[in-house]
């Protein structure tokens, strides 16, 4: 008897903190079930994986990465989030559709679609294909949870229908769940009108959509945040997802890791290092990067800092102040993208200077590490309440009457962290909590079993 082998379509929303925990997800899966995974990155992004390959992974022999277009030309922007949102919604699911049915002809039957959930329209197609579906929310269950809860909001009159603020209290998405200030919601961290409205009309398409899935499962933990799990049951939590869990390295970068900064760390002593890295998505003017510089500088401690090639708007190595690297020398090293999850779980380090973003949260705190916060947009101002009002394992920054956050605060806010051992002492107990999750017998290990059951029954078409 030939044993059944599932194959698996996943699709992420274009952006790294939403292609790496898919990746991670898929990476699971694989050695779990030892089932078939095919990605699908946007053509752009695909490039960017593939080309940031090192020679040891072994992530091809794995998966099988192919593309799909995203409408857009190749030298097209793609930070304008309306014009690839609207590109995506035009193209993306003909090409998706192509795809699976060439799979499928070549006898080896689909037998279930993983899609973010932001991408909604693939459960749809998955759906009109006659093929099982999971959707997959990279992010806190709170920000799905507000998603979800959007028509209650205009009804209520928190926001109007296009997501303008009506009124600017804080709320409680249920008596469970911690106060969400409405200037924290996804949308409105968009000023644009046009910009709103679209991601409203996506978000209720979207709460539409995922009614097609059979799973909706979440990369957090009930740990982390029990009142949103309490709230929407529906929501299963099987995470945090990282690479160090299954002994393996994490996959899916758009930038090369530069592997070296682990060697500068081992030379560091323990707890002195902060560890300064925002994302892919943050962008800082000249001014208020040179703040930062100054302010690390000041601080007198050693760090560790991710500076992209275009985290500085319209700005090159000359943007740095005048004699800083000399001045800071061999207690600052700087790179262009790192292996996070190996830096966040080296004894040298004592914090994280992050933009909050989800996956950058849960890799900190599965590794006891304390913030400091800066979010950019999104989710992330919200995950930034999680971190210094709820878990209080964090402090944020306040910007001057300028907009910036200026050096001497930079300074004050790492002397206060350094300066308190309770942050340290509380993020060291979340971690036993998160971890406790994802090993045998825990909630998120529990139900990742199940969703790993439900797999095993899915033989192609419904």
């Amino acid at each position: 008897m030939v044993q059944f082998i599932p194959h698996i379509v996943a699709i992420p929303y274009p952006a790294q903190g939403h292609v790496l925990p898919l990746m991670e997800l898929s990476l699971w899966l694989i050695k779990e079930l030892g089932c078939k995974i095919t990605f699908v990155n946007s053509e752009f992004n695909h490039k960017r994986v593939i080309k940031s390959l090192s020679e040891n992974d072994d992530v091809q022999d794995k998966i099988s990465l192919i593309s799909i277009p995203d409408g857009l030309e190749p030298h097209e922007d793609r930070t304008d989030l309306k014009k690839l949102t609207e590109s995506i919604n035009e193209v993306m699911p003909g090409k998706l559709m192509e795809v699976i049915n060439m799979i499928n002809s070549n006898d080896s039957q689909i037998s279930c679609v993983i899609a973010d959930e932001n991408m909604g329209w693939a459960l749809e197609v998955a759906a009109k294909l006659n093929i099982r579906s999971a959707a997959f929310w990279p992010a806190a269950a709170a920000t799905l949870a507000s998603l979800f809860s959007v028509s209650k909001l205009i009804d209520d009159g928190i926001i109007d229908k296009d997501g303008a603020i009506l009124r600017a209290e804080g709320i409680k998405l249920s008596p469970n769940m911690p106060i969400m200030n409405p200037s924290d919601f996804t949308w409105a961290t968009f000023p644009e009108p046009a910009m709103r409205k679209m991601i409203m009309d996506l978000v209720a398409d979207n709460n539409e959509r995922v009614k097609f899935a059979d799973w909706i499962i979440c990369n957090s933990a009930k740990e982390l945040e029990p009142g949103a799990f309490a709230m929407f049951p529906q929501v299963s939590p099987i995470g945090p997802l990282l690479a160090s869990n299954r002994l393996g390295s994490s996959a899916g970068h758009f930038w090369p890791e530069d592997s070296n900064c682990l060697k500068w760390l081992d030379q560091q002593p323990h707890n002195s290092v902060i560890y300064v890295a925002f994302g892919s998505f943050t962008i800082l003017d000249l001014t208020q990067f040179q703040e930062l510089a100054l302010g690390l500088e000041s601080s007198k401690r050693r760090f560790l800092w991710v500076v992209r090639e275009d985290l500085i708007l319209d700005g090159d190595d000359s943007a740095y102040p005048k004699g800083f690297k000399d001045r800071v020398g061999a207690r600052g090293h700087i790179v262009k993208w790192a292996p996070q999850q190996k830096v966040l779980a080296h004894p040298s380090i004592a914090c994280f200077l992050s933009h909050c973003g989800w996956n950058s949260t849960v890799e900190s705190v599965s590794n006891g590490v304390p913030f400091l916060c800066w979010p950019y947009f999104a989710d992330q101002l919200f995950n930034q309440s999680y971190i210094c009002d709820v878990w209080k394992v964090g402090l944020g920054f306040n910007k001057n009457e300028f907009g910036v956050i200026g050096k001497e605060e930079f300074k004050n806010k790492m002397d206060k962290l350094f300066g308190d051992e309770t942050f340290k002492e509380r993020a060291l107990d979340l971690q036993a909590k998160v971890n406790s999750s994802v090993k045998e017998g825990g909630n998120s290990n529990k139900m990742f079993g199940k969703f790993i059951d439900w797999i095993k029954t899915q033989r192609g078409s419904i």
